[in-house]
């Protein structure tokens, strides 16, 4: 990966969850509102543009699983920017709650596909992801743990829509993408199946 991919990756892994953060302070009564709705769109390339950087240094070793993770991830930020988009166009339109679940109710099956259908996959994909970067050691096992224990309490912190929770576990997911942008994410895979094959190999 060139210098430049390697910081573009390295600014994404931060701002996608930081901007998610940053949407959380702008809910009104449990709502995304415009501005929340446009920070979580935003959030949502950028994060994954980043999760791609780490993809790749555990394709290395984990080739299938990382290529599952990554589709994963796809339909995952789409459900994540479509709740954005539908809190950015319910304030547009000036939508209560109950007149915005109306409206969806009239759609129950596409509704049900873009939004509960994929809208749980990107904290699934974050579980997984940290569950991938423990196997390969890509991260210490500590920030692992706390992105998986991110992925798990992520659509918790969104149903009660209470602030406070959410911005707990906002941080809970930002502070292990922070050391993965720290980190040498993108050869630690690679330098371990490099050892692995030096140990397997028959001596010259």
């Amino acid at each position: 990966m060139s210098d430049f991919r390697t910081s573009l990756a390295r600014a994404c892994l931060v701002a996608g969850p930081a901007l998610l953060a940053a949407s959380t302070f702008f809910w009104t009564d449990g709502r995304s509102g415009p501005t929340g709705g446009t920070l979580l769109v935003l959030a949502m390339p950028l994060w994954t543009y980043g999760i791609v950087a780490l993809l790749d240094g555990m394709r290395a070793t984990l080739p299938r699983y990382a290529a599952a993770v990554l589709l994963l991830t796809l339909f995952g930020a789409m459900g994540g920017a479509a709740f954005g988009f539908q809190g950015f166009f319910e304030s547009v339109h000036g939508m209560d709650k109950q007149a915005a679940l109306a409206a969806l109710d009239e759609h129950p099956v596409t509704a049900g596909i873009l939004l509960w259908g994929l809208g749980p996959l990107f904290p699934a994909a974050l579980f997984t992801l940290g569950a991938g970067l423990l196997r390969t050691r890509q991260l210490p096992r500590a920030a692992a743990l706390l992105m998986c224990a991110g992925g798990l309490l992520f659509p918790l912190s969104r149903i009660p829509r209470l602030e406070w929770v959410a911005h707990l576990v906002d941080l809970v997911l930002l502070l292990p993408f922070l050391v993965a942008a720290l980190g040498n994410f993108a050869t630690t895979g690679k330098t371990e199946l490099h050892e692995a094959q030096g140990r397997t190999s028959p001596a010259s």
